[in-house]
């Protein structure tokens, strides 16, 4: 089946039926256009506002989310969509195609740049599309992310405390849908987030991550689909049953907004983990060391936990630069 190539105004999000695009986005040097793909499936009781839409590949070299996705856009049945579904398997095509977390055509983060700007670089350019022509049409919103080269997680589904009490418990509820041990709370101060904008905007927004390494873990792939469907099916997009929970039956929240949930590289080093991913640790418990192969003789830097919680972040590669984020402990929420 041909998909249909589109402006990023052309979508159509309003009539029953399944519709598959590429949306194009002129490239900035050269006569052509990158296409990011996005199926768009409305449903008998679609209504203006409703809808789930999800995205995978913000960052160019996570992949859990891009294929589980691709299989749900094959997998959904048109006759089962009750409202709005809006899948976009590969959001960041530009970094999607070099294998990268970032583009290479601008060096800018997909995920450091919404709202985006309809005449910025190409990165600007898809945030603004993402914030201007699908976020008005849904209320559910799942960024599904791996740790790439960068970090390595246990998987868990994340999200921010937003104020509005309903708005938060529904993205709880929402994000337990994923099957993950581990539910996040994480810091929301740094500027340009998708999840972020679409919280502003008082959406049901759930984000995680779901591997690492530039690989694709099984399980990963097999949470994302289920929170999708399982979302899908909780905010009345689509017809039931909810698919049976395959993963862990007891979650756990936890927090790391605290500054002090967070280690940093003191320099230029070797990171060598000591606790395990999802271990619950005390505060003052060796967690990590941090080599400096300079000194070769000298003991390394021992890393300990800042507080008791569990080890839900650590540095991917063992090479770390100073101020590189290296571990995290997540406090328990009660």
């Amino acid at each position: 089946m041909a998909r249909i190539h589109v402006k990023p105004d052309g979508l159509d999000f309003e009539s029953r039926g399944r519709r598959d695009y590429l949306v194009t986005f002129e490239h900035p040097s050269l006569w052509g256009s990158y296409l990011v793909p996005v199926t768009v499936i409305v449903g008998p009781q679609a209504r203006p506002g409703r809808g789930l839409a999800s995205t995978g590949s913000t960052h160019g070299n996570e992949y859990e989310g891009p294929v589980a996705l691709k299989h749900l856009a094959r997998e959904i049945r048109t006759e089962d969509v009750l409202g709005r579904i809006v899948l976009i398997p590969v959001l960041n095509a530009v970094a999607f195609k070099a294998g990268r977390r970032d583009s290479p055509d601008d060096n800018g983060n997909l995920n450091r740049v919404f709202p985006g700007d309809p005449k910025g670089t190409i990165t600007s350019r898809i945030a603004d599309f993402v914030t201007r022509f699908v976020f008005p049409q849904v209320h559910v919103v799942l960024d599904l992310h791996a740790g790439g080269q960068v970090a390595r997680f246990p998987a868990l589904a994340s999200m921010h405390w937003v104020d509005d009490a309903a708005q938060r418990s529904e993205m709880v509820e929402t994000a337990r849908g994923f099957g993950c041990r581990f539910l996040l709370f994480y810091q929301n101060s740094t500027p340009g987030l998708l999840t972020s904008t679409a919280e502003t905007l008082e959406k049901v927004t759930v984000g995680g991550e779901f591997g690492w390494g530039e690989a694709v873990q099984a399980e990963g792939v097999s949470m994302c689909r289920q929170g999708v469907l399982t979302a899908a099916i909780r905010h009345e997009q689509l017809r039931g049953p909810a698919p049976a929970n395959r993963h862990h039956k007891e979650q756990v929240v936890v927090d790391t907004a605290d500054p002090a949930s967070t280690t940093l590289a003191a320099f230029d080093g070797h990171f060598e983990p000591v606790a395990a991913l999802g271990q619950k640790v005390a505060r003052g418990e060796r967690i990590a060391y941090l080599h400096d192969f300079g000194r070769i003789d000298d003991a390394p830097f021992e890393i300990v936990a800042p507080h008791d919680g569990h080890v839900v972040c650590q540095a991917w590669g063992t090479r770390v630069f100073a101020g590189q984020v290296v571990s995290q402990v997540g406090r328990i929420v009660s």
